[in-house]
């Protein structure tokens, strides 16, 4: 038997392609357009360097840290992602993951399982949202996280609805019936090992997404939630705040790429904001969150806390990201590819490489915690850096 265990995440992405039927792994692969952002989030990290020392290196290095109130053993959080058809236990074997290895768990609202169940297998949860909905249907999935037991709400605002992929976009279908079934039956039995993963739990994906239920009514397919948020107004920076005083406990605002957003987002009264651009899937040609981030450290890093979400697959990234100012990253794509690999192990051992290569990075740079970290440790080229807003 092949050894389950990979050395890097381009590993898992390979072995998430083979093992995924391709709608599936298109859907994973997403972007938006040209695709011009998705490239930027990993080749900007590519042209940064890193300054070493080769004598006196720390024994040990510390690289636990606090986020939104929340303890974590590492500065790497999940980022909320839709997991509708990647592994039968989805967001649930995410969630024991995260767990296992001291991380904090930022939950989609248009994920596969409850918020009850993940919190369960990871009390260390954030839940996400979006402006999707009337005000009081927003206040009851608030409430609804609140009492599930989430430790703070996300609310990613950086979505224009773009579509159209120069490569394609993959079939998904409204829900798995006979048509369905029959019209992705060539791919579906291409892959028997995904196929049986499915099988033996007497379930098939159901696109549906359970937080998005109404109270008392079956959850929404994917598309119908999808299909509400898109007929929902883009929200005021006022009624961005009236959110904020729904929740009195730890916020997050994530997708700010603007010095003037980011500024309202500190005035808003938001525990943390997270530079991204969506993992390239909104408005293609914003550039890579890594760019963007040391203008926004300036402006608001002593007012608020910043986290960086876009591009990260090694540890040496999260170096990178740190000593530019972020506080934490948070990743999508590297443990999905995880999770698509080898489930819950799978997550565990990207979350286990990323935690092995920033302490080897910070070993080569001669820090022996994250708190050391400067800017001096990352060598740019010229032109590298985007300083949007005022």
């Amino acid at each position: 038997m092949a050894n389950a265990w990979f050395e890097t995440v381009a590993e898992a992405q390979r072995r998430a392609k083979r093992r995924l039927p391709a709608s599936v792994y298109g859907a994973l692969v997403a972007g938006a357009e040209k695709g011009l952002s998705v490239q930027d989030n990993l080749t900007a990290f590519d042209q940064l360097g890193l300054s070493p020392h080769v004598a006196g290196l720390p024994h040990t290095r510390q690289m636990a840290t606090t986020v939104m109130g929340q303890h974590v053993s590492m500065p790497v959080l999940i980022s909320p992602t839709g997991v509708q058809a990647v592994h039968p236990q989805g967001e649930v074997a995410i969630a024991r993951a995260a767990a296992n290895r001291g991380v904090a768990m930022g939950l989609s609202s248009f994920a596969s399982k409850s918020v009850e169940d993940v919190v369960a297998a990871n009390p260390q949860t954030f839940f996400q949202t979006y402006w999707c909905g009337d005000k009081d249907t927003l206040v009851q999935r608030l409430e609804r996280a609140r009492a599930a037991g989430a430790k703070g709400v996300i609310v990613t605002l950086d979505w224009s609805f773009s579509n159209g992929r120069d490569w394609g976009s993959p079939w998904i279908p409204e829900k798995i019936d006979l048509k369905a079934a029959f019209k992705l039956a060539p791919e579906v039995l291409a892959k028997p090992r995904w196929l049986w993963s499915f099988v033996r739990t007497g379930r098939i994906p159901d696109l549906a997404a359970p937080n998005m239920a109404k109270p008392g009514q079956p959850a929404p397919t994917f598309f119908g939630a999808y299909y509400e948020w898109m007929q929902t107004p883009f929200p005021t920076w006022d009624e961005v705040a009236w959110l904020r005083s729904q929740w009195d406990g730890p916020f997050m605002v994530k997708g700010v790429g603007r010095i003037d957003d980011a500024k309202r987002v500190v005035d808003l009264g938001a525990t943390a904001l997270s530079v991204s651009n969506h993992g390239g899937n909104n408005l293609d040609g914003t550039p890579a969150p890594i760019r963007m981030l040391p203008a926004i450290v300036d402006a608001v890093g002593n007012d608020i806390e910043v986290l960086l979400d876009g591009g990260v697959r090694r540890g040496s990234d999260v170096v990178k990201a740190l000593a530019l100012g972020a506080r934490a990253v948070m990743i999508g794509r590297a443990y999905l590819w995880g999770l698509a690999a080898n489930g819950q192990a799978g997550v565990e051992n990207v979350l286990d490489l990323l935690r092995s290569g920033i302490d080897a990075t910070m070993t080569g740079i001669g820090k022996a915690s994250i708190a050391d970290l400067t800017r001096d440790d990352v060598v740019a080229p010229d032109g590298f850096w985007r300083r949007l807003g005022t």
